[in-house]
């Protein structure tokens, strides 16, 4: 692996996922799911509670910052700001890729990580076409380094074409998620990344032994219009890598391609089994959208782009930010007649209609 080159991939990631231009704003559906009001809750505001688990472990909110950035050193000050105001508020947080661990990198980094933030709920992260090859003592080597409740599986497969450097190899990858999901010491998650699920996908994993899908929805950061904007630039210096117009126009003609946050949830509530959780993220811009996507069947909700904006402002900025989200959410259920996030999921899921509507 050339080291130089993967930390600047790393560095593009974060600054094309700030630019509008590669988020696929409106695609989410959110904007189409409507929560019934409820003129006469019979409960007060304070009453209102989001605490509640997350794969079996306690959480303070339904809540979670989703994997973003990892793989270089600039990103070690924005996931320990991440991690601290996760921890302080009762979130859970997903770590970026951490294909470098496999080969044993920046391990260290991680394991001050966790010494400073031990009660944090956290995600391990590594890509499919990394596990299929790696082995089982590589991966639990990557867990055990951030002492992860879980390990999300990424699945890249639009960005995997997209991308300059891509490893687009998922051959035996069904295969690879169901060992792993039987051998770990900790839950699997599949995790998309920007394109959600169909309901054919939904159905091949629906008897999958895994804990959890973060559906990453079509709404959100597109990781094929962020590869688009890589493979149109040219990197010169220390690393080196010249324009691909091939990609740079496919990425163009796939600007909109995936499943909507919505349908996704959607689907996913109807096809998966009980057992499995559906994390919902994908264009979640609010506590509002939030607890949409729990009346269509969520258990947890997570944030991206609008958590790493909050971050770069400061750790101050970045609570002020997570505060809103929660008072949101409180404010729907409220407002909707509902003393709990799982209460909103479960009238949602069983009564449909009478707890939202999609016009």
């Amino acid at each position: 692996m050339d080291t130089a080159l993967f930390e600047e991939r790393k560095r593009d990631h974060i600054r094309h996922a700030l630019d509008p231009s590669n988020q696929a704003s409106g695609l989410s559906r959110l904007d189409s799911v409507r929560l019934h009001h409820d003129a006469l809750p019979e409960l007060d505001f304070d009453e209102v509670t989001l605490a509640g688990t997350c794969l079996g472990s306690p959480v303070k909110a339904p809540l979670f910052v989703a994997g973003m950035t990892a793989g270089h050193r600039d990103a070690s000050h924005l996931n320990r700001s991440l991690a601290r105001a996760c921890a302080a508020r009762g979130w859970a947080m997903g770590v970026g890729s951490q294909r470098r661990e496999l080969q044993g990198e920046l391990i260290d980094d991680w394991k001050e990580l966790r010494k400073e933030v031990p009660s944090l709920v956290l995600f391990a992260n590594l890509g499919l076409a990394q596990v299929r090859t790696a082995s089982n003592e590589q991966i639990g080597r990557v867990i055990d380094s951030i002492g992860a409740q879980a390990l999300c599986i990424h699945l890249n497969v639009l960005q995997e074409c997209m991308q300059p450097e891509g490893t687009p190899q998922f051959r035996g990858g069904l295969a690879r998620i169901v060992e792993l999901s039987r051998s770990l010491h900790v839950p699997v998650v599949l995790k998309e990344t920007g394109c959600g699920f169909s309901r054919r996908t939904l159905e091949r994993i629906s008897d999958f032994p895994i804990g959890a899908i973060d559906v990453s929805g079509l709404g959100g950061t597109h990781w094929g219009r962020i590869e688009g904007a890589r493979a149109a630039t040219t990197i010169t210096g220390e690393s080196e890598r010249k324009v691909d117009a091939l990609r740079a126009r496919a990425a163009r003609v796939f600007a909109d391609w995936g499943v909507s946050t919505v349908d996704s949830v959607l689907s996913a509530s109807q096809i998966l089994p009980e057992r499995v959780e559906i994390w919902a993220t994908g264009g979640v811009r609010s506590g509002l959208d939030a607890a949409k996507l729990i009346a269509l069947g969520a258990h947890s909700v997570g944030f991206a782009k609008p958590a790493l904006e909050a971050a770069l402002m400061g750790e101050k900025s970045l609570h002020e930010w997570m505060e809103s989200q929660e008072f949101e959410l409180k404010t729907a259920l409220f407002c909707s007649g509902h003393s709990s996030p799982q209460q909103l999921r479960e009238r949602g899921v069983a009564q449909g209609s009478d707890v939202w509507t999609i016009e």
